[in-house]
């Protein structure tokens, strides 16, 4: 297996740790090492990776190649600008060809925490196998440990394959629902989390791109005889229009994929909310990251490293104190720093992104 590392997003719902020249999955946010680090450092424990590429912006390739080890920068695959996973995988794909036409090709995200490796080797190497033997496409599903809105949904049949009982024919994807929705989800026992994985072969990938998203695969053809010829594509990468591999491609190849029933622990690390559940917790279950204190208050996040920050009686509160902005929101509309960051983009406050 090829693993491919998808690392150019913006990570704006970590804004304002995040920012456009240091996103997300380049920062530490679970300890010494940045999320992209750990995320390589996971893949090359596994036997089967014959090696592993990075995907992302023009702009991040110098700092990816100065502080990711393990990385030579021949395997950093440049995507011109950001439009959305499909094009990105489809580019990665056409690099993987070069290599070899029919090579397996896991994709990954850059900034998700796995915690049992074991389990998670266990997973690829059934979706390995089935892209390997069956030709299939296959993608990660990971057991629900509760009726999470944050995350999208995978609904499988029951009959699973029979030479690999953790693998089972997908049915549908099912975007974030609301509460009452991921409660019967999780009731019904047939939805598993949408872990953001997949693997295929990439001749299998690129012949199902040229039925269902027609128009990419055009360019994406154009595109390979610029690679070829080790010619500048960029021109040609603006005409594409953005698309995710969920609604451009899985959902309309459900019914002939697999997804791969998975234990291991796991969260995307999607918001500031998604971190407070999994760090230490001091009294009150509130989580304090350098130099904090909560009086009179629970479930509160503060992240502040320089300066002394206090919260006085206030629940659910995620307060992110930096050298040039200070963050207050409530859990509950974390979501909302995305909106935030947009408005940022017009205003007079831009110079913080």
């Amino acid at each position: 297996m090829y693993c491919v590392i998808m690392a150019g997003g913006s990570g704006t719902r970590f804004w304002p740790l995040s920012r456009q020249t240091k996103p997300k999955q380049l920062l530490n946010i679970l300890g010494d090492e940045s999320m992209l680090q750990i995320t390589v450092d996971r893949l090359r424990k596994i036997k089967f990776v014959d090696d592993i590429f990075i995907v992302t912006r023009s702009d991040l390739v110098d700092k990816i190649n100065k502080s990711v080890k393990g990385i030579p920068r021949k395997n950093i695959i440049i995507e011109p600008t950001g439009k959305n996973t499909a094009p990105c995988i489809g580019l990665s794909a056409l690099h993987l060809k070069m290599l070899k036409k029919d090579a397996v090709m896991g994709v990954f995200p850059a900034d998700h925490l796995i915690v049992g490796h074991k389990k998670f080797e266990k997973a690829l190497r059934t979706a390995n196998r089935l892209a390997l033997k069956n030709s299939s496409i296959a993608t990660i599903g990971v057991n629900p440990t509760f009726p999470s809105t944050a995350y999208g949904y995978i609904q499988y049949t029951k009959d699973g394959d029979m030479k690999n009982n953790d693998a089972f024919h997908l049915k549908t994807f099912a975007e974030k629902p609301h509460l009452n929705l991921a409660k019967r989800f999780i009731k019904s026992g047939d939805f598993l989390w949408n872990s953001g994985i997949f693997i295929w072969r990439v001749d299998i990938l690129l012949g199902l791109m040229k039925v269902h998203l027609p128009d990419l695969y055009n360019n994406l053809n154009k595109i390979e005889d610029r690679l070829n010829n080790k010619e500048n594509f960029e021109d040609l990468w603006e005409t594409i229009e953005p698309e995710s591999i969920d609604y451009g491609l899985m959902e309309k190849v459900a019914y002939d994929a697999y997804v791969v029933k998975a234990d291991f622990e796991w969260n995307d690390l999607g918001s500031w909310k998604a971190l407070s559940q999994i760090m230490p917790k001091s009294r009150g279950d509130n989580v304090i990251r350098g130099n904090g204190m909560v009086l009179i208050g629970k479930e509160n996040l503060i992240h502040s490293n320089d300066h002394f920050t206090a919260v006085v009686g206030l629940e659910n509160v995620v307060v992110v104190h930096t050298d040039d902005a200070t963050l207050v929101v409530h859990k509950e509309k974390v979501e909302e720093i995305k909106t935030l960051v947009e408005k940022l983009v017009d205003s007079d406050y831009k110079v913080l992104l």
